[in-house]
């Protein structure tokens, strides 16, 4: 995946109301006249009380304004921790847990340092694809921030569609995922095609001794925060089941249908056991689609955006194809093979029980993964909590999504706008304002959640009353 983004509406940054352009020659000479100590490592910086306003860290008063607006108040522990630093300049190395707010900390950090009057790109951050034509045509109108996998960036970078010669900040974003993938070689030559004097921000959920080598390679003199709690075992219950393989699919089903969560995140280690799970699942109703490596990014993207609408009860995915996800009121995880990591396996199971929420994970074990469970326990810090699996009652019929989700053949290029969306809806004869939940706009499509009850009849409406007064294809997904 990479995308360019021009952010300049949602969270501008300080400079923006600046009549005075900087040159890319001005913006070189400021990045190399910073004068960095060595590559060296301290030791992890205390975790400060988190602050009561956002207007505490030194954020401009424009971002703090639309995050006011957004409603998001109140700096979680990780934003607290790593943000003053970012904002000073300083290259960080932090660690926490999934779920803590560790991407809208170097987000915040990138946003209040750009020079939205200058076109060149000023950020790059690596994560973990999309086709090449779009991105070549989205590049070819200049990006402020660039994110993509490092060897889209490379590529990229081969083909001269990115210049990185006016970079002011590289940020690794899930820095342990990364090295898992195998991109470490990737990281090095995009790190090395940085100007030498930029700011490096290093993100992780976990620290293996792969991530602390990789920091020392690329940052100076870091701020190292290190966040490195777990959700305590009254908020987040984990149950472990042990099983045959032969009935490991059969059993995930019992366990949807005995504890009927409304949203569940369902893991595999592979595509075959993605697919041969979400067979048995739709065999007992369960309304299910599976995220894999061999969906396209049109596919993934309509995958999430109809769990995230609650329009769809279990997704089914494998760790690589859910890195990144970010599902909030999930309200189960169900590990139906355990990793072969036990990191990873703190991962999965921090999808839920975030922030204030209660959690549970599930778990199924079978004869050749007892090894697995110990290396767990030892990495928890507690023993499993093990139930029989003959407990299991079927509580009743898998519960249906609430949400049912729309797609529109038309988004931003069409100038199609959520307000456009919910006034066709809602207009004389509609359906309630009340029964339209969230609606997604990219360039090419927009997708709107409706209630369930209603959902055939705002999908005749858009088609028969159109959007603006121009008529739209429309389908239920």
């Amino acid at each position: 995946m990479l995308c360019s983004t021009r952010i300049l509406a949602r969270l501008p940054c300080e400079s923006r109301s600046s009549r005075c352009a900087l040159s890319s020659r001005r913006v070189r000479s400021r990045l190399q006249g910073r004068m960095l100590a060595p590559h060296t490592m301290h030791d992890p910086t205390p975790t400060p009380p988190v602050p009561s306003s956002f207007r505490e860290l030194g954020l401009p008063p424009t971002v703090v304004a639309n995050l006011d607006a957004l409603g998001y108040t109140v700096p979680t522990p990780i934003q607290a921790a790593s943000l003053p630093a970012a904002l000073s300049g300083r290259d960080v190395m932090a660690q926490a847990k999934t779920g803590s707010g560790k991407t809208a900390a170097f987000g915040l950090s990138l946003l209040a340092q750009l020079h939205t009057e200058f076109r060149g790109t000023q950020a790059l951050v690596l994560c973990g694809g999309a086709p090449i034509r779009p991105q070549l045509a989205s590049m070819e109108h200049g990006a402020h921030v660039v994110v993509g996998t490092p060897g889209r960036v490379l590529d990229h970078l081969r083909r001269g569609s990115l210049s990185l010669e006016s970079l002011r900040s590289l940020v690794l974003d899930e820095a342990d995922r990364m090295l898992d993938m195998g991109f470490r070689d990737d990281m090095v030559q995009v790190a090395d095609a940085c100007p030498w004097g930029r700011q490096t921000l290093l993100y992780s959920a976990t620290w293996p001794e792969d991530v602390e080598v990789l920091g020392r390679k690329f940052l100076r003199d870091p701020v190292i925060v290190k966040l490195a709690e777990q959700h305590a075992p009254a908020k987040l219950r984990q149950l472990w089941y042990r099983i045959e393989e032969g009935e490991r699919f059969e059993a995930a089903g019992k366990l949807l249908e005995h504890h009927r969560p409304s949203r569940a995140l369902a893991f595999c280690n592979t595509k075959e056991s993605c697919r041969s799970l979400l067979e048995a699942l739709r065999a007992r109703s369960v309304t299910a689609l599976a995220l894999h490596g061999d969906l396209d990014q049109k596919e993934r993207d309509q995958v999430l955006v109809q769990f995230a609408n609650r329009s769809v009860s279990v997704l089914v995915a494998t760790d690589v194809a859910a890195r990144g996800l970010d599902i909030e009121q999930l309200e189960a995880v169900l590990n139906v093979e355990v990793s072969p990591d036990a990191e990873t396996h703190v991962h999965r199971v921090g999808r839920t029980g975030r922030v204030d929420q209660e959690g549970l994970a599930l778990n199924l074990v079978g004869p050749r993964e007892n090894f697995r469970v110990e290396r767990i326990e030892a990495l928890q810090g507690h023993a499993c909590e093990w139930r029989p699996l003959t407990e299991l009652k079927r509580a009743g019929a898998p519960p249906l999504p609430p949400m049912a989700t729309l797609m529109i053949l038309g988004g931003r290029k069409e100038k199609i706008r959520a307000g456009d969306i919910l006034g066709a809806l809602t207009a004389a004869g509609g359906v309630n304002g009340k029964q339209v939940g969230k609606i997604d706009i990219n360039d090419h499509a927009a997708y709107v959640a409706v209630e369930r009850s209603v959902a055939q009849a705002a999908l005749e409406r858009l088609r028969n009353a159109g959007i603006k007064g121009k008529s739209v294809k429309v389908h239920r997904l």
